[in-house]
């Protein structure tokens, strides 16, 4: 399937109210739902070890205050009115930002790149709304010393693949701090002998009930989770309400800056320390950008401003006001949530925390699996299975290798840990990073895609990032006490990605050395000197120009190929969506009589891949327009073609063009009698038992001569034999000389990766009865 539809939802903007407060509604439970469960654990968390709660209430009137300017700045200031307006075509996220610098400065990592991707649609956007060429002095200064220095190039992709990892650190330890948080609950309902043998347990049937169900896909139960996420806003923002009336209704008075100050000047070291906890009130502020592509900036911002952040807000004034009236703490839960819900509430009050657990834990997963298939596409990250779980919601998928491994790591810190404090610390120290990753990213988008002055970056960096890094710095801090386990994970996962990537880019960097010449096609004449049989040969390859070196490879060993060769490179580019009309780029390779053609199929980073069938079709057809196409020309023919790098033309899919070229395959037993006034048809002449009977229909006009019509009926006779995808397999070496820790990488870390990822026909959808795979020695 092609979710083609599915393109950038960035045009709600210009529609209706309406579709507007829709989509704020429904970004309730996909983008709130780990933001909205903090009340959970945040006093708990800094009331834990650091400060103690005392009479005259200046600790937690300081905490009050420190977590409404927090609110405040970091996810209303930065992310709300700042951060989300640096989209990339709609789409939102590390990557995203990442993707758009590249595209801006020239600084991509994808070693396939051409000239032509820079006329696809959403980068000439990018160009008209902004321009590419930034109008400040500084910024030029900026863009020309990143394109030339690669050493700054890679510190760029490693600082955007750190961010990357510590999203997915967070992947693990959301799910467990939420879900942990919310069954903590039950502690108030019996003894405490009982809660410790109960707490895990339920905990674990929890999440590996959740982590179960992600093969469904969310989208099933998708539409209860608005409804949920909802309703414990309401359900927290009352009882806040009660609170505040009910015990202390001068609480307000903490929002004061002033009580920050009093806190820390009484608390001083403790208090320092004791803001990782303050931090957790902001887990989940990333969503609001990552999560972009689905909904839309408005929505985003209506939901946050009219309901998220009031409700927490009078959530947290409600704990204040009840903690200053109770300062007797004779148990470690007389300061968390619960207790401060009234007795006849609290059941009730349980299952509706477990069920927003749930929602927050199924947000920040489906995220990490959309971030993985973003890193995938962009050569960062080992080829995973994606099994697309709706074919009408775009970016619904599952990974069920990420799945199962974020299940059991997620247990593991459940059973390890046990108690909310050092998954609070570990969940706070990934957070943050994240968000100062966001904040280094975003001050370099301001200068070189906004094209304002350095001023406003150097404002935006040091006001956010002196924030973030007062936070990073009490995250660190509790390293030996939870966490260094995001730490650990993003460093798994980040040399995971960084060996990938580097092999990846070696393994090119030799297909480019040894591409054969095309001067070796031309001296081999129309027959390429080998017997040519029926059907079509795909030949995959890296190559974005020049003859791979597996074609001489096969053609040494086995003298024989298909009377039509294309060969194929599917690519991805740095922006979200390539549209349909823009999908290919095709080629001819040496002379016209060869029938030797590149296709050249171009994906973003967040397009759905077609199936096997539809892909061929697509291909097919788009090789016949192609084809008819090229005959307009001056002589009927390009001047470029035997050229190695020949003329590319764009050609869209089928479903995008209604006047040229219609592909219609038949079985042999259901040939209709064809026949219309407005389109003339060309058929192959029958054959013995043929698999398929196919039929280009073509438009009366332009008409097309001779040699375009011979050269159409050989690809319907190639088609009607079938399509064979040819792999290669390459065994990839570091060669002799080569370093200690290049050799440790390439052949022992790159080659355990390779041995247990996706092959490449998994990315092609190829058939497994139609393909061959072509066996080589890469020494890098």
């Amino acid at each position: 399937m092609d979710l083609e539809t599915g393109i950038s939802q960035n045009h709600v903007k210009r529609e209706s109210w309406k579709t507007v407060l829709t989509l704020a509604y429904q970004s309730l439970g996909v983008v709130y739902g780990d933001l909205s469960t903090s009340p959970l654990y945040v006093y708990k968390s800094t009331f834990a070890d650091d400060i103690q709660h005392s009479e005259t209430n200046e600790e937690i009137y300081g905490v009050l205050s420190f977590v409404f300017w927090t609110l405040t700045l970091i996810p209303l200031l930065k992310y709300v009115f700042i951060v989300l307006k640096a989209d990339d075509n709609g789409e939102g996220g590390t990557f995203a930002l990442y993707s758009l610098l590249c595209r801006h400065a020239r600084v991509n990592s994808l070693p396939n790149c051409q000239v032509a991707d820079e006329e696809l649609y959403e980068y000439k956007k990018d160009a008209a709304a902004t321009g590419l060429t930034p109008k400040t002095t500084f910024g030029s200064r900026l863009k020309s010393t990143l394109e030339k220095h690669r050493v700054l190039q890679r510190f760029l992709l490693l600082l955007a693949l750190i961010g990357t990892c510590m999203v997915i650190g967070d992947g693990v330890l959301t799910p467990a701090l939420s879900v942990f948080s919310a069954v903590s609950g039950l502690e108030l309902s019996m003894s405490r002998e009982h809660h410790k043998y109960v707490e895990v347990p339920v905990a674990c049937i929890i999440l590996i009930g959740l982590f179960a169900l992600q093969h469904y896909g969310t989208h099933r139960i998708g539409f209860l989770f608005a409804p949920v996420v909802l309703t414990w806003l309401l359900c927290i923002s009352a009882i806040g309400i009660y609170n505040i009336i009910h015990w202390n209704p001068h609480v307000y008075q903490a929002l004061s800056p002033y009580y920050m100050y009093k806190f820390l000047r009484k608390t001083q070291r403790g208090g320092w320390m004791s803001l990782g906890g303050i931090l957790l009130c902001i887990t989940g502020s990333e969503a609001m950008f990552a999560d972009l592509g689905h909904f839309s900036q408005l929505s985003i911002q209506i939901a946050f401003t009219s309901l998220v952040y009031p409700s927490l807000i009078l959530a947290y004034m409600g704990q204040a006001a009840y903690l200053s009236q109770h300062h007797a703490i004779d148990s470690d839960y007389s300061i968390g949530f619960y207790v401060s819900v009234p007795g006849k509430l609290r059941w009730p009050v349980l299952v509706i925390a477990i069920l927003a657990a749930v929602v927050g834990s199924q947000a920040i997963i489906t995220g990490t699996f959309s971030i993985i298939k973003q890193c995938s596409a962009l050569s960062c990250f080992p080829r995973v299975k994606i099994v697309h779980t709706s074919s009408k919601i775009h970016g619904q998928i599952y990974i069920p290798e990420i799945n199962w491994t974020l299940m059991l790591l997620c247990l593991a810190v459940t059973v390890g840990f046990r108690d909310t404090t050092r998954m609070g610390n570990a969940s706070g120290l990934a957070v943050i990073t994240v968000m100062l990753v966001t904040t280094c990213l975003m001050s370099l988008v301001i200068v070189l895609c906004w094209h304002k002055n350095v001023f406003f970056a150097l404002c935006f960096v040091c006001f956010f990032g002196t924030i973030e890094a007062l936070y990073f710095s009490a995250s660190l801090i509790k390293f030996l006490e939870g966490a260094w386990v995001p730490v650990a994970l993003s460093f798994i996962f980040l040399i995971v990605m960084c060996v990938w990537h580097y092999g990846t880019l070696k393994t090119y960097e030799f297909d480019v050395q040894n591409k054969v010449s095309i001067n070796w096609l031309l001296s081999l004449g129309p027959s390429l000197g080998i017997v040519r049989v029926r059907g079509i040969g795909l030949i995959h390859t890296e190559l974005v120009s020049g003859i791979p070196a597996i074609f001489s490879h096969f053609v040494t060993n086995l003298p024989a190929f298909h009377q039509v060769l294309v060969f194929l490179c599917i690519k991805s580019v740095p922006v979200p969506h390539v549209r349909a009309k823009e999908r290919f780029l095709i080629g001819y390779i040496g002379p016209r009589e060869y029938r030797l053609y590149r296709c050249i199929v171009r994906y973003g980073y967040r397009d759905v891949h077609k199936d096997d069938m539809e892909f061929e079709k697509d291909l097919v057809c788009s090789i016949a327009e192609f084809i008819r196409s090229g005959n307009h020309e001056p002589n009927g023919t390009k001047a470029d073609l035997e050229s190695e790098d020949g003329k590319m033309t764009v050609v869209g899919t089928c479903c995008t063009r209604t006047d040229g070229i219609q592909l219609r395959e038949d079985d042999v037993d259901n040939i209709e009698s064809a026949g219309t006034s407005e389109l003339r048809e060309i058929r192959s002449p029958p054959v013995i038992q043929p698999r398929k009977r196919v039929r280009f229909r073509l438009p009366d006009s332009p008409k097309i001569n001779r040699a375009a019509r011979e050269e159409l009926q050989e690809l319907m006779e190639a088609r009607e034999a079938g399509i064979a995808y040819i792999l290669g397999h390459s065994y990839v070496r570091a060669k002799q000389g080569s370093s200690m820790l290049k050799k440790l990488v390439i052949n022992y870390g790159y080659g355990f990766l390779r041995r247990n990822s996706r092959a490449p026909a998994s990315t092609l959808s190829a058939p497994h009865a139609s393909t061959l795979q072509v066996g080589m020695v890469y020494h890098v």
